[in-house]
């Protein structure tokens, strides 16, 4: 049986594939070839990958990156679809859940949302329990940055506090569109927010939510 990892993987190369090397993405300003080079990067260059997590390798990070958005956008995709290379930590399947179900499913979305026409995907319930599962052991991390005290709801009222303060904003919604608001992409996700005013707007000013 596949794993939810591989699962995203596959449909992630696909959604590149069909879009095509120029579409636009979430990921402000990364064109799909700019966001394949960062996946192949991030599996297969961990001594540039640093970078997104020390910012004295951030300048070599996007140098590598660079020069693989230059690689034939067909050859990237390839990539993506076999996996990292033998060696590589990714290869466990246990290593390969824990780091690569939310980086797949929220760079598939990035690739899909970004598309006018876009429709809310429905997720199976044993995937949106092991993105709910994330949620709650990342709250904390995910919403450091946040300006105000944050509580994410899911639609069977299990909570999980992001960020204590006041005054408090609590995000509704499926657990698949709440990982899409932590991590950034506040605009596309489809929950419902409530508290003050002013702190709805103090939050979604903030894109810098995630890691």
């Amino acid at each position: 049986m596949s794993t939810h990892a591989k699962r995203e993987r596959l449909l992630l190369a696909d959604l590149l594939e069909a879009a095509g090397p120029d579409a636009p993405t979430l990921c402000e300003d990364w064109r799909t070839r700019d966001l394949a080079a960062h996946v192949v990067v991030r599996e297969r260059r961990p001594d540039a990958a640093a970078g997104t997590l020390v910012p004295a390798l951030k300048a070599r990070l996007d140098r590598v990156q660079a020069e693989f958005a230059e690689k034939p956008y067909e050859e990237l995709i390839q990539l993506i679809r076999t996996g990292p290379p033998r060696m590589s930590p990714f290869t466990i399947k246990q290593v390969d859940e824990g780091a690569n179900i939310v980086e797949f499913y929220v760079h598939a979305e990035d690739v899909r949302r970004a598309q006018p026409d876009w429709s809310p995907r429905e997720l199976d319930p044993v995937f949106s329990e092991a993105l709910w599962s994330r949620l709650e052991k990342g709250a904390r991390l995910l919403g450091r940055r946040a300006p105000v005290g944050l509580v994410l709801r899911r639609p069977n009222g299990q909570t999980a506090v992001a960020h204590r303060g006041t005054p408090v904003v609590t995000v509704s919604g499926e657990p698949g569109e709440l990982t899409m608001f932590v991590f950034g992409r506040q605009d596309a996700a489809k929950v419902e927010l409530d508290g003050e005013q002013d702190a709805i707007e103090r939050l979604h000013r903030t894109k810098q939510l995630g890691i």
